[in-house]
């Protein structure tokens, strides 16, 4: 029985990785959509220091950062990793699966450039 319970626990961490679900859809609170086409979908994204976005998936994609952040990444494996951006930089990022939170005591503000093609 303890097994069959594990296997459902694991099974349900894994689909939630699969599933894991558009921003926009997950956090509207924090990412906005300001442009969608058949190339690119853009999305404005903000949070505030402390805030947290559930975990969500991007294609490829680059981050422009309106404002220095710091930024804890968590993996849906758990890990976790700090990122940081300069105000102004852009930021190549492969298809990934994340949540977030903002560890920084000032707003993060980016453009998520998500590419389709």
């Amino acid at each position: 029985m303890k097994k069959f319970i594990l296997i459902i626990c694991i099974s349900i961490v894994v689909l939630a990785t699969v599933k894991a679900q558009d921003p926009a859809k997950v956090d509207p609170v924090h990412y906005k959509v300001i442009l969608n086409n058949q190339y690119v979908r853009v999305l404005d994204v903000r949070h505030k220091p402390g805030e947290k976005s559930p975990m969500h998936s991007h294609p490829n994609h680059v981050v422009y950062s309106f404002t220095d952040s710091t930024v804890k990444f968590i993996s849906p494996d758990g890990k976790t990793e700090i990122r940081t951006s300069k105000a102004g930089q852009a930021i190549w990022r492969k298809a990934e699966t994340h949540a977030i939170e903002n560890v920084a005591k000032n707003k993060e503000h980016a453009l998520d450039i998500e590419l389709k093609k």
